[in-house]
């Protein structure tokens, strides 16, 4: 595969790898570090983090344990929007990374509303604190709301995404407004995995469940962040840019939506 089939260039002209390691869940730790690193050895380039999650300082400390050039490693963390300032949050996240800059940071939910955290985030960009600055979990009003009041437009917007939660119009709201949607829990958190119809088109093209749902995302160049901490399953999950599925099977998939097509990212919010 060409760097050009495993990457989707985002609207301030970024890069982003669309295989990533997501670590929510992970407690900080040793277990955390082994699975950060497991995931740069399988050809993984992008790491997902947020401060919500409490497990930066093991992020940052497999990034250094790797030997990568941090030019090689693409790095998302979130804000968390119960704070009151996304520039010092940021600023603790680099202490936290050991990083100087992140390539990618967002609102990781539109709590307070979702507009008034958006000046903070194009602060914390002019500052160099991040390459590239988006949102999470953010729906179509939602995203209208910050176009209306933004001087630099969010560039991905990382949402509930996989063939069950296929949000059509949440898609091509994005697509339009020149955002990557990013799909967050592609693999359900592991209950999509022994659906009857992925398990069969599974069989069928002689591949894992796993690598079957993380690659009906990225056929459609939309960027998975699978989350494990088994070292054979990072591994497996990276083996989706050597084949591709049929229409026929990415039909069967689309179907599985349970959503309507919808335009929201959420069907409850905890916020």
């Amino acid at each position: 595969m060409t760097a050009d089939e495993m990457t989707r260039v985002l609207a301030d002209g970024n890069t982003l790898p669309l295989l990533g390691l997501g670590v929510w869940q992970v407690p900080d730790g040793r277990g955390c570090v082994d699975a950060v690193l497991w995931a740069l050895e399988a050809g993984y380039r992008h790491i997902d983090t947020a401060q919500a999650y409490r497990n930066e300082a093991s992020v940052g400390k497999a990034l250094k344990e790797s030997g990568l050039a941090r030019d090689e490693v693409f790095v998302t963390t979130k804000f968390f929007p119960r704070g009151d300032d996304p520039v010092r949050a940021a600023e603790e996240s680099l202490r936290k990374l050991g990083l100087d800059q992140v390539d990618l940071y967002l609102v990781h939910w539109p709590q307070g509303g979702p507009t008034w955290a958006w000046p903070g985030m194009e602060r914390a960009a002019e500052l160099g604190y991040a390459r590239s600055i988006g949102v999470s979990n953010f729906d179509e009003a939602e995203l209208a709301s910050v176009a209306e009041i933004a001087t630099r437009m969010p560039v991905a917007n990382q949402v509930d995404f996989s063939p069950f939660s296929f949000r059509r119009a949440l898609h091509d709201t994005c697509e339009k407004m020149n955002i990557a949607l990013e799909a967050y829990s592609p693999l359900g958190t592991g209950r999509h995995l022994t659906d009857a119809t992925v398990a069969a088109i599974a069989t069928e093209a002689g591949r894992t469940p796993a690598q079957v749902l993380l690659r009906w995302a990225v056929q459609r160049g939309i960027p998975v962040i699978p989350k494990s901490v088994n070292r054979e399953r990072i591994r497996q999950n990276a083996q989706i840019f050597d084949f591709e599925l049929p229409a026929e099977a990415m039909a069967r998939l689309d179907a599985l939506d349970l959503t309507g097509g919808t335009g929201s990212a959420r069907e409850g919010k905890w916020w």
